[in-house]
């Protein structure tokens, strides 16, 4: 079966990827695969071997998603592609960051950025960066997250990555509530919120609206908490998203105590 079976494959392997059509994607990498072993064709398997790396990592197939992934690291080796190995080793990075594994991610991490930054790759970078500071966040390194997440933050802007600066000042947001800076916290939850309005991504919005929301209960302004998480709970109803329930109940408990506050007043 000729290479191009294999483009054509892959091409609609992403069609159902991006509709969030993880089986039939799969099945289409696979078909894909198949072409490619018999091909012998590298560049391709590479091509292949990444997307089922990436569907088995979206559908929590970790394992599976890190066989594939060392596969497309050995023949990147082979070809030289100083690029491509750094953005796999940051795929094996995330990998590890999903499962909690915060130094082997770290190493990983660490390992594409000297590649990357060789390389040139700012778009690479700019997510590679905000990678490093969850990281740096989730192992109490406050400062080095910041300092992670302003660097994602420069390249997102650079880039004109509307949809990245706002997830930047999320992050940015994040760190500051675990140091108790809420009012600086506010800021870049507000920041968030204004661009992920501008360009009407409610799921921005919405991540937007739950940090604010919570950083409005520690001030102790349960209302405008509740408010917000009001908008949270519509946008996870919209689009059944997982925390919907979590959020409802979230929800019901501001509520009850915007309401006691207000008779008490």
């Amino acid at each position: 079966m000729p290479t191009s079976s294999s483009d054509q494959l892959n091409q609609i392997g992403n069609e159902y990827f991006g509709r969030g059509l993880y089986t039939e994607a799969y099945d289409s990498y696979q078909r894909a695969l198949t072409c490619d072993r018999q091909s012998g064709d590298r560049r391709a398997l590479v091509v292949t071997l990444g997307n089922l790396g990436n569907v088995c990592a979206v559908s929590g197939r970790r394992e599976q998603a890190q066989q594939y992934y060392q596969e497309v690291l050995e023949l990147q080796k082979i070809l030289g592609d100083e690029r491509g190995i750094g953005t796999t080793l940051a795929n094996l990075g995330n990998l590890r960051t999903d499962a909690g594994e915060w130094e082997r991610a770290r190493a990983y991490y660490l390992e594409a950025l000297d590649l990357l930054i060789r390389a040139g790759d700012d778009a690479a970078l700019a997510v590679l960066y905000s990678n490093l500071g969850l990281v740096a966040r989730e192992t109490g390194d406050y400062e080095q997250a910041l300092a992670h997440y302003e660097r994602s933050l420069t390249l997102m802007r650079r880039l004109g990555n509307q949809a990245g600066v706002a997830d930047a000042y999320r992050m940015i947001g994040k760190t500051y509530v675990l140091r108790k800076r809420y009012e600086d916290a506010a800021a870049c939850a507000l920041t968030s919120l204004g661009i992920s309005r501008r360009l009407r991504d409610e799921l921005r919005v919405a991540g937007a609206c739950y940090l604010l929301a919570g950083i409005r209960e520690e001030e102790g302004k349960i209302a405008e908490a509740a408010e917000l998480l009001e908008r949270v709970v519509a946008i996870d109803r919209k689009y059944q998203l997982p925390k919907l329930e979590e959020n409802t109940r979230r929800l019901e408990a501001l509520r009850e105590r915007a309401g006691r506050e207000a008779s008490r007043a």
